[in-house]
């Protein structure tokens, strides 16, 4: 597998001169499997764009192009590119595109392909020249073929929102983004009037729970592209349920389950690319938590599993 990141922020596209170095577009990740000539696509972010264009110079004069894009949930930041990837209008390409779904009755196919109508965009999703099928995604395990094996695992995030382990000849590459550390909704203050001894430890029980098992979805991860969007600082005042993870977190944790390296990722808006320098120093230094290669995921990085 060939990892290559084309968009890393969170929230919105923050394009300019402080953030050049790590990249201001939304979520987007190219997988490539060169030996079965296979093309997966994570989350069709602002990044998708320039994916698009470079798909239409290195893989459409090989003949019709066929992808797959995996879609972490359907928050705009992570499906706003999908009317600018270039593919989507070139007859002759097939695209599967899958993904959870959780809001109202919506269908896949309304959510993200919705955004191609005249009420958003000059071009409606009928003129589209390629083949699009939506394929909607639970908790589950699949075989995608050609010896890749797929397993999602349910995030904490506001929306429903999937995580995804693909296993190809020995090698793993996950994702755990867009989540939060799950944490106990029940009243935990004896003193408090609602207080219920019961109720507050099936609640504690069962964040721990939650937890331990997304540790286990990422154990022994060649590479881990996990949501860390803050600081413990900037997390614990008023960040929580929004549904992005810290890195005082997610650092011991991926070494605890032996992830070989991992990309934080779903950087911030507001960060610029000195503020992120100084948070790799802050946290990537060689063993600081363990044997876990850690560093910031860089718009154009490349990693070959």
């Amino acid at each position: 597998m060939i990892v290559k990141f084309w968009g890393v922020r969170g929230s919105i596209p923050c394009p300019g001169p402080q953030t050049v170095k790590y990249g201001g577009n939304t979520p987007c990740i190219e997988v490539r499997f060169p030996e079965i000539d296979r093309l997966i696509i994570i989350d069709a972010g602002s990044g998708i764009r320039e994916l698009g264009n470079f798909m239409m110079g290195h893989d459409l004069p090989k003949g019709p192009m066929r992808t797959e894009i995996f879609l972490s949930h359907t928050h705009w930041d992570h499906i706003m590119g999908f009317p600018f990837f270039t593919p989507i209008y070139v007859p002759g390409t097939k695209i599967k595109v899958y993904g959870p779904v959780s809001y109202e009755e919506d269908p896949l196919e309304k959510i993200v392909g919705g955004q191609l109508s005249y009420r958003y965009f000059p071009v409606r999703e009928e003129e589209l020249g390629a083949e699009i099928e939506y394929v909607p995604l639970k908790e589950q395990k699949l075989d995608l073929g050609d010896g890749i094996q797929l397993t999602t695992k349910i995030l904490n995030h506001p929306i429903l929102c999937l995580g995804y382990r693909f296993e190809y000849k020995g090698k793993v590459l996950c994702t755990t983004y867009d989540t939060e550390p799950f944490r106990n909704l029940f009243v935990t203050d004896p003193d408090d009037p609602s207080y219920d001894e019961l109720m507050a430890s099936e609640g504690e029980l069962v964040a721990q729970e939650q937890n331990q098992a997304i540790e286990n979805f990422t154990a022994g991860a060649d590479l881990l592209v996990q949501d860390s969007q803050y600081t413990q600082d900037e997390y614990i005042p008023d960040k929580y349920g929004w549904g992005h993870s810290y890195f005082e977190h997610v650092c011991p944790a991926a070494n605890r389950v032996s992830v070989k390296s991992m990309a934080l990722f779903h950087h911030d808006p507001l960060r610029t690319d000195e503020q992120l320098d100084q948070l790799t120093e802050m946290y990537c230094q060689p063993g600081k938590y363990g044997p876990t290669e850690i560093f910031f995921a860089r718009e154009g990085m490349a990693i070959e599993l």
